[in-house]
């Protein structure tokens, strides 16, 4: 069934709203307020969501532009995301809630009525519209859950869920290759609980190695928010257990992880 674009981006705008509403009140002092991000306060946690839309809308208009910002930016190092964060680390809270919101509007209205299927580049491989789109969908779900840590909120969880948990599985092999490890010749079984009660599955029903528990669980191990073994997933199988390990769903330089 072909993947439909506005709703990924009406999903992604859902997942705006949510962090939208956490942040509103928030004053100079409550931006900065240290996340469970090593080292990032959430203003750090929205300007990064902000520069990357703005990146992602540029590799989709200008993907020669792109790739030679991209090019510069990782030359200094892979670290280009605490970087980018410390560049903007003055900003008021009305200004970094304004960054946010403009340059996740220009996205959206970027992003309607192109071809999902067409290809643009991004700091790892290129990937298609849908993808990119998926990837800011795993993005604001995850730098919202910091937010959300670091305010003390429980944030209903939902099918969109779905997003990133397929995200969480099409990158297995891209996260042994940022560990220079050989991705499993042995196929994993991955079953998740849906927040709707439904029954989401990946990979062969006879696979040994599995991993099996709820997509909210799932989802916070594989974007790197919670430790697998501080989740009630349950991981069958040595090439589950290693993939579950080094599991991440985004691009750049192997993540730190939680303590």
């Amino acid at each position: 069934m072909p993947v439909s674009l506005d709703a990924l981006l009406d999903d992604l705008l859902a997942e705006t709203a949510d962090v939208e509403k956490m942040v509103a009140p928030l004053d100079d002092t409550g931006i900065a307020r240290p996340t469970p991000a090593a080292g990032w306060d959430i203003r750090d946690q929205l300007t990064h969501l902000a520069f990357f839309d703005e990146a992602a809308t540029q590799a989709l208009l200008d993907p020669d532009g792109f790739r030679r910002a991209a090019a510069a930016l990782m030359a200094e190092g892979m670290d280009f995301p605490d970087r980018v964060a410390a560049e903007h680390a003055g900003l008021p809270a009305e200004e970094v809630r304004a960054w946010f919101a403009r340059a996740r509007a220009a996205l959206v209205t970027t992003f309607r009525g192109r071809d999902a299927r067409a290809r643009l580049p991004w700091y790892g491989p290129d990937m298609s519209v849908a993808s990119s789109v998926t990837a800011r969908i795993m993005e604001t779900w995850a730098h919202g859950q910091d937010i959300a840590d670091t305010l003390g909120v429980t944030r209903v969880a939902t099918d969109r869920l779905r997003h990133i948990a397929h995200l969480g599985v099409s990158t297995t092999a891209f996260s042994f290759g940022l560990h220079g490890r050989p991705a499993p010749v042995v196929p994993i079984r991955v079953v998740l609980h849906a927040p709707s009660g439904d029954r989401w599955t990946w990979g062969d029903g006879a696979a040994a190695d599995r991993v099996e528990g709820t997509a909210l669980d799932f989802c916070l191990t594989v974007t790197q928010r919670r430790l697998a073994e501080d989740t009630g997933l349950v991981v069958r199988g040595p090439a589950a257990r290693e993939w579950i390990g080094i599991a991440q769903a985004f691009a750049g330089a192997p993540g730190r992880g939680r303590a």
